[in-house]
């Protein structure tokens, strides 16, 4: 910890708080529960509302948080959403009912756990999320949906005495966190169960490590392909557990995995929710960052895809929208983190891309464009900025292109960030 940091106050402006908490800790990432957990008991935040639902995952936690809160907001439910990272702003990663809060409900969180931490040090990620918990006591929701940040056994969530678990999916990332073997990533992913709890898993055929946990422990594992599954029927879905079927769902802009996974945590939560509550729900919900469209001419597409699993389902989304809307050639702009598998997720793109927009991150994760050029089918230009290749690919692209800009959290927050900047000129 570093000495002679004076803590803002409650009052303060909240980028006065964000700068303090980058410098409190050793760390960005500590994973481990002792500290957080005691804070978290000290402060009454482990069961912030009546009912909490805990998301992991390697991909889709966003969505499948998304959409639960879309259904929940149609039932008459005051929910609250915990997610991260933020695209452009910190406030992204507390919702209540919806809406982001002001930067001054933010400052008055960091200024009560900073009283009940005492000498306890704790990293941005552990500090953001007690913060969190203490929003959604204190504005007394009825629901809370949080979305695991890394892992989900040690995550800074897991100190929350939730009523349901949720895994959205399982695949191989943050290789330098939770190591490449998928069997130790389905482990620590099921680390947030709960004895006699429901656990509810979107995965098909998830490792062994999975089930198995849930067995050791004794929670009830609902599992695709089990004990609930979907089906698509042309411009409509279908879902079904046990004797219990909803037929002609609208198609989400979201992903239908996902969507799926929501409704069963949603239905053994044992909440009051209609049918026309979910079928409104599934039609409204959306995310920033996911399937993105920000412009028509040129059509462009932002998402945050930034892995293997991510990119494959990236990919076929845009070969299906290339098909539907006679779009002739694909513009990519992507930036990535070099902890990241860029091969690999380069290589589930190279099918539906036509022109390649390479540019660097900063930071100490940050790849640079080189390093990305090294993995693309074809010799390009790279770019310093996802900024300036993002620009060079609205020149290139015809009217009747696609311009989709992929990668990172940070390349879809930097260009949406570009974007509003530009449409304030």
């Amino acid at each position: 910890m570093m000495s002679g940091l004076t803590a803002p106050q409650a009052n303060s402006p909240l980028a006065a708080w964000l700068t303090y908490l980058e410098h409190l800790h050793t760390s960005a990432i500590d994973l481990g529960l002792d500290r957080v957990q005691a804070v978290a008991q000290q402060a009454e935040l482990t069961k912030p509302a009546p009912c909490v639902i805990t998301v992991a995952g390697t991909n889709g936690k966003g969505s499948t948080c998304a959409m639960m809160e879309a259904i929940l907001l149609k039932a008459g439910y005051r929910v609250g959403v915990y997610s991260s990272p933020h695209l452009v702003r910190y406030n992204e990663r507390v919702r209540i009912n919806g809406i982001e809060l002001p930067d001054s409900a933010h400052s008055e969180a960091f200024a009560a756990i900073e009283q009940q931490r005492g000498e306890t040090s704790l990293s941005l990620f552990e500090f953001g999320t007690l913060a969190a918990l203490y929003l959604f006591k204190s504005r007394q929701v009825d629901v809370v949906l949080l979305e695991v940040g890394l892992g989900g056994r040690l995550d800074a969530t897991n100190v929350v005495d939730h009523d349901v678990s949720v895994i959205t999916s399982l695949a191989v990332d943050h290789v330098d966190w939770l190591g490449d073997d998928i069997n130790v990533i389905g482990y620590e992913k099921a680390g947030i169960f709960r004895s006699g709890k429901p656990a509810v898993c979107g995965q098909p055929n998830p490792p062994a490590t999975v089930p198995a946990h849930a067995d050791d422990i004794d929670a009830k594992l609902y599992q695709v392909g089990y004990q609930f599954e979907y089906s698509v029927e042309e411009d409509h879905w279908r879902w079904q557990s046990g004797a219990f079927t909803l037929e002609q769902l609208p198609l989400p802009s979201l992903p239908l995995p996902n969507a799926a996974t929501a409704l069963m945590a949603l239905a053994v939560a044992e909440l009051d929710i209609s049918d026309e509550n979910v079928i409104e729900g599934l039609a409204d919900a959306s995310l920033p960052g996911r399937m993105q469209k920000v412009s028509d001419q040129p059509l462009v597409i932002m998402d945050v895809a930034h892995n293997p699993h991510s990119a494959q389902y990236f990919a076929k989304q845009l070969e299906s929208m290339k098909q539907k809307h006679g779009k002739h050639k694909i513009h990519a702009v992507v930036a990535m983190l070099h902890d990241k598998d860029i091969a690999a997720t380069i290589a589930e793109m190279t099918q539906v891309v036509d022109c390649w927009y390479p540019a660097s991150l900063t930071g100490p994760r940050a790849a640079s464009a080189e390093e990305i050029l090294a993995h693309l089918p074809a010799a390009t230009e790279t770019h310093l900025t996802p900024e300036a290749a993002y620009d060079k690919a609205l020149t290139q692209a015809q009217a009747d292109d696609m311009v989709i800009v992929f990668g990172s959290f940070y390349t879809v927050g930097q260009i949406t960030s570009h974007i509003e900047a530009k449409n304030q000129e």
